[in-house]
């Protein structure tokens, strides 16, 4: 009671201008204080600033108690202002405290994330040391009774975590949004614990468990009420959910009603914020000129608060609507703005969502080249997202089995442990009878002989395990196909049997069209039936020895030993055939489905059979050949295949400067392909 009691007549006193008593501080009430002029700086740091250091207590002065605490909030707060240097000095101050090493640690993490560089790993470092007060599974008593540095800690997990959503990691991602949580409820903090059921939602979202992040937004909804400021911040992570779920009317609603409430509390960097989403909405929904108007209203603001991560997000959002406009060349000008921005590099999902949108938009409006690209860059950084999801739910899988073969070790220990206490009980009864002796040393032995006969089954056991593992991160769990890291080590192999110069085969690139519709209009579960009949077809359609792999998504890539231009184009035939003749039956009911191919034989040939013959390629440049027909296949209209048949190239160099430019080299005869149509 004491403690609420004063905590109110702290924020009071921060609300009337009156000095607030420096006697006998409560480090509670302290840091309720603190909390509320770091959240009120996002969008009123002079303010703030100037409020702090009003209110900055005696007790806190050069090397006295408290004054980490103080100085950590004034960083964030020339933080939130843009003084990243003077942001710096403090994270400075604090290392030289014994106290506030973590703190300058966590400093300098926020400065990391403000300049768009990764923040993760120096965040983990604070974390290291906010753990010996904050430890996991009691965080209840860790902030009743051992002085845990909630706030702070919270802080640092949400860095983490949005590194790891970031990079498609949503496993652990996850993992560390449920300990924020955690954390803000044992501190009573429902301003942060909405913002956690906020960021769980959306990591939910992202593993398509839609029904359940609509579940956690409600929550969220519960915590912030009565908080203008978090009430609006949720609406906007329900925004995202909805717009991600492909239902754009309620992000709108979302949003505006987000908008509304950020009015209210009289946050106008949040207000900025909430108007740069809204111009993604407004332009999906086909109102292009009230996405144009909020952008403008927008931008000015994000400008003046220095917010780069927002502003760059808007200039991406603006030239979407520059394009759906056709207006290329104001496009193109706000691309290079946000080529000016620095992003961070481990940011890859929403790099590639942003791709995926470029590359749909410029082909909605008919410049290929343009979506070629984006579509290229947006499959790179899927597939190192989708490679370091697949790397962590390795990684628990492999610390489950290590646990469970642990948990094997330490019951073999106690048995152990039980053998030992009969064998010295055994010696006791040695003086009295010794024919219990003989008896309890046959005893001994038969549970010895047992238990070592169950080391060796649980070992054999270990050992299928981890051989099963293996062969499952080789296979497509959803297609039993082989996968990409298959298809990397039959190559690895293969170099070293035949230790030949370059790359020889055909290769085939199979993607289905238009397999974005089916989701979104049909749902994932439609979306994963199509995805394994079209497998089925492609392996009925090659031989048995021919190797089929899913690329990653909708994307199939097939290897053939030894199989000329003829053949290979008549297997693309019956692939198309195979995929486009019948439609596929789905829980939504029948859907055609059809899909473009790309294909070509290694080395490639010139029609002349003399210079180009001759030129080897590594596997890795043979598949982007293979790919570029395949795009090539996709922009001249779909449901059908295109093939090399013969390169003219005297060089490595001239093959080089053909994939750059390979609309223009197939125009003057330079590359010849073979056009093989779908079924009507």
């Amino acid at each position: 009671m004491r403690r609420a009691a004063l905590a109110l007549a702290l924020l009071l006193a921060a609300a009337t201008g009156q000095a607030a008593p420096v006697t006998a501080p409560d480090p509670v009430a302290e840091n309720t204080l603190l909390a509320n002029i770091t959240r009120r700086a996002f969008d009123d740091p002079d303010a703030m600033l100037a409020e702090l250091g009003r209110r900055w207590p005696t007790h806190a002065g050069p090397g006295q108690p408290r004054e980490a605490a103080w100085l950590l909030a004034r960083g964030r707060v020339l933080l939130a202002g843009g003084q990243i240097e003077a942001a710096d000095a403090v994270a400075a101050q604090l290392m030289a405290r014994e106290d506030g090493v973590d703190r300058s640690w966590l400093l300098r993490a926020l400065i990391q994330e403000r300049a768009g560089k990764p923040a993760g790993a120096l965040a983990a470092r604070a974390m290291t040391g906010l753990n010996k007060r904050c430890p996991a599974g009691d965080e209840v008593r860790a902030v009743r009774e051992l002085g845990c540095d909630f706030r702070s800690a919270w802080e640092a997990l949400r860095l983490m975590q949005r590194e790891q959503a970031g990079q498609g990691v949503f496993i652990d991602a996850e993992a560390i949004t449920r300990r924020s949580l955690v954390l803000a409820r044992a501190g009573e903090d429902r301003h942060l614990a909405s913002i956690s059921l906020g960021m769980l939602a959306l990591v939910l979202q992202a593993q398509d468990h839609v029904d359940a992040a609509r579940v956690e937004i409600r929550n969220a909804e519960t915590e912030a009420q009565g908080d203008l400021v978090a009430g609006a911040r949720v609406r906007n992570y329900e925004a995202v959910v909805e717009r991600r779920a492909r239902d754009l009317p309620a992000a709108r609603s979302a949003l505006e009603a987000a908008l509304v409430l950020a009015e209210q509390a009289d946050a106008p960097h949040f207000a900025a914020v909430l108007r740069s989403n809204l111009v993604d909405a407004y332009m999906h929904l086909g109102l292009l000129k009230e996405a144009q108007a909020a952008g403008q209203r927008a931008l000015p603001v994000l400008q003046r608060f220095r917010d780069r991560a927002f502003e760059r997000s808007l200039h991406h959002n603006l030239a979407v609507a520059h394009i759906k406009l056709h207006q290329f060349d104001a496009a193109r000008q706000e691309l290079a703005k946000v080529g000016e921005f620095t992003v961070d590099p481990s940011d890859l999902v929403l790099r590639a969502r942003e791709l995926r949108e470029l590359g749909d938009t410029w082909a909605e409006a008919g410049q290929y080249k343009e979506a070629l690209a984006a579509y290229n860059d947006e499959r790179e950084l899927n597939a190192r997202s989708n490679e370091r999801n697949r790397a962590s739910a390795l990684e628990e899988l492999r610390r489950k089995y290590d646990s469970a073969a642990k948990q094997r070790d330490l019951d073999l220990l106690a048995r152990d442990g039980q053998l030992k206490d009969q064998q010295i009980e055994t010696q006791r009864l040695a003086q009295k009878v010794g024919v219990a002796v003989g008896a309890l040393l046959l005893l001994s032995i038969v549970l010895i002989g047992v238990t070592l006969l169950r080391m060796r089954r649980a070992q054999q056991r270990l050992t299928a395990n981890q051989s099963l593992l293996r062969a499952q991160s080789e296979r497509d769990p959803l297609t039993d196909l082989s996968n990409r890291r298959h298809f990397l080590a039959v190559m690895d192999q293969r170099a070293r049997q035949t230790q030949t110069d370059g790359f020889h085969g055909a290769l085939m690139m199979i993607d289905i069209d238009h397999f974005k519709n089916v989701n979104d209009w049909h749902g994932h579960a439609a979306g994963d039936a199509v995805i394994v009949e079209v497998s089925q077809r492609i392996r009925a359609a090659v031989r048995d020895t021919d190797l089929v792999v899913r690329w990653g998504g909708e994307e199939f890539l097939v290897f053939a030993v030894e199989m000329g231009a003829k053949d290979l184009a008549q297997m693309a035939e019956r692939i198309l055939r195979s995929i486009g003749g019948e439609v596929v039956e789905t829980s939504e009911g029948p859907l055609r489905v059809t899909a473009s191919i790309g294909f070509a034989s290694f080395p490639l040939g010139g029609s002349s059979g003399s210079a180009a013959s001759a030129l080897r390629l590594h596997w890795e440049q043979a598949v982007n050949w293979a790919d570029m027909v395949l795009y090539k296949a996709k922009a001249e209209g779909r449901n059908r295949g295109v093939g090399i048949t013969a390169v003219e190239a005297p060089d490595a160099d001239t093959l080089v400067a053909i994939l750059q430019d390979f609309d223009a080299a197939c125009m003057n005869g330079q590359v010849k392909l073979n056009l093989l149509l779908g079924p009507a």
